[in-house]
């Protein structure tokens, strides 16, 4: 688990709708974000990350009237905290392991393998958060 008392030294947040072409625009935004920070990490298993996590989100956390938000924040150590939210407060796929079936479901697996670590919690309110945290280089 990241560090609890680690404060993020570099914070954002963006609002996506729950559509397809979401994970294309988080994707190019996250890029150009942690090419701006400098951050130390590997910016292509990043980006995958991002995108995989926006998509999930928007497949599968639609209520009507809703966005998705993605944050995106640099701890004290140089981790990175992804952080996508949606409205929808089950997540079925995560406790199963994100198994692939058929044509989906391989998302999860390939996120699993990138991060090093992943997780996911409700929201007060409404919907949940999924978290994966991704490590410096060296």
């Amino acid at each position: 688990m990241t560090n609890p008392t680690a404060l993020p030294t570099r914070n954002w947040f963006a609002s996506y709708p729950l559509t397809p072409a979401s994970a294309r625009l988080a994707r190019q935004h996250s890029r150009l974000r942690l090419a701006a920070w400098q951050w130390r990490g590997d910016l292509d298993d990043a980006v995958l990350v991002v995108s995989e996590l926006v998509a999930n989100a928007a497949r599968h956390g639609k209520v009507t009237g809703h966005h998705l938000w993605l944050r995106l924040a640099l701890a004290e150590d140089d981790e990175l905290i992804v952080d996508v939210s949606d409205p929808r407060r089950e997540f079925p796929a995560f406790e199963g392991g994100g198994a692939a079936s058929g044509e989906g479901g391989r998302g999860l697996v390939v996120v699993r393998q990138l991060v090093r670590e992943l997780e996911w919690f409700r929201r007060d309110g409404q919907g949940k958060t999924v978290r994966a945290t991704l490590p410096r280089k060296g």
